[in-house]
């Protein structure tokens, strides 16, 4: 045993062992293995490729045997019937060069490899046990751009998510095609994406990599734009039970600040959990590197589910230079930014 393994949290330990178990029994009962590609992105030389190892039943949706993922509305419970594949050994081609790769210990691979790809949307393939998948990645320019980095929870889909009951509701048992998006975000990011065409579009979410799918497909479905997304892992770490979401949005903005230099930032999340303090953090870590934080206003009644106060930018933030807004909605946060010239008026 490695001292890494020694150090692990007994929690994490455990999910191994079970996890070991539970992968030789299924495999005996016809489970496959299955690559569950995830969104890239990348610039100038390298992309960074996400997606997952796992085991699925035959007859789950988005297998060889099952009916296609895409075309059906499902319970959010489905999408955690998923047994992961620690340590599997991955292959991922990119513009004919073959790289061999790990995924880690809970199967998810998340790699940043050479690639001399043109800018704009692309494909990768990822192979595992003699199958392959294809999965897009956005590669980004050198130019300077405009990106938006957009929260998910009550940003763009109305979830109420720190009240523990009915988040869980949200999550496993609501389907897809009832979950509500937050009037005229959609059309928002659109007309953002219409002024800025060489600015890409990221999701950063504290929500499980389980759920990618469905919020692929919510996102599509309601009009949004495409774009990576940047989800957490809820299974138990090393240290503790779980990574804090917190620390996992925090985590990506550096990251992203610190890969995508060509970049300034439109920071879109909601008074409702953390955001205008991460987004905060962002702007006094990366001085000039974010244009405008458009925060969205809980109502009363989503303001009492959530924790029961708004939760402003704080006090003590340097906005020298830095537009902050806000909205009860998408089409009050468009005003806004049309009032402060970042985007256009409407054509009439």
């Amino acid at each position: 045993m490695t001292a890494d393994q020694e150090a692990a949290h007994w929690a994490a330990r455990l999910e191994d062992r079970i996890t070991r178990r539970v992968t030789r029994r299924l495999r005996r009962r016809a489970w496959t293995a299955s690559i569950e590609p995830f969104t890239g992105y990348g610039t100038q030389g390298w992309v960074r490729v996400l997606a997952r190892a796992v085991l699925v039943a035959p007859d789950r949706p988005g297998t060889s045997t099952g009916p296609p993922m895409a075309l059906r509305a499902v319970r959010g419970w489905r999408s955690f019937l998923v047994v992961p594949l620690p340590r599997a050994s991955i292959e991922v081609e990119i513009d004919g060069a073959r790289h061999r790769v790990e995924a880690d210990d809970r199967g998810y691979l998340d790699v940043r490899l050479p690639a001399p790809l043109e800018p704009g949307w692309r494909q990768v393939r990822i192979g595992l046990d003699g199958s392959w998948v294809e999965a897009r990645v956005l590669v980004i320019g050198p130019q300077p751009a405009m990106a938006l980095l957009s929260d998910v929870d009550d940003t763009v889909m109305v979830t109420t998510i720190p009240r523990p009951l009915l988040a869980a509701w949200n999550a496993l048992v609501l389907h897809e095609n009832a979950r509500r998006a937050v009037p005229g975000m959609a059309e928002l990011y659109q007309r953002w994406s219409g002024a800025y065409p060489d600015g890409p579009t990221f999701y950063l979410s504290t929500g499980a990599w389980d759920v990618a799918p469905a919020l692929r497909r919510f996102l599509r479905h309601h009009g949004f734009p495409p774009g990576p997304l940047l989800l957490a892992d809820w299974r138990p770490r090393s240290q503790g039970w779980f990574s804090t979401g917190q620390h996992h949005k925090r985590q990506s903005l550096q990251r992203l600040m610190a890969e995508l230099p060509q970049l300034t930032w439109a920071l879109v999340g909601d008074d409702g959990q953390h955001d205008p303090q991460r987004y905060a953090e962002a702007v006094a870590e990366h001085p000039g590197r974010v244009a405008v934080v458009a925060i969205r206003r809980l109502s009363p009644a989503e303001q009492v589910l959530s924790h029961g106060l708004p939760l402003p930018l704080p006090q003590d933030t340097d906005v020298t230079g830095l537009l902050v807004v806000e909205g009860a909605d998408g089409h009050e946060l468009t005003l806004r930014l049309v009032d402060a010239g970042l985007l256009p008026p409407a054509h009439r």
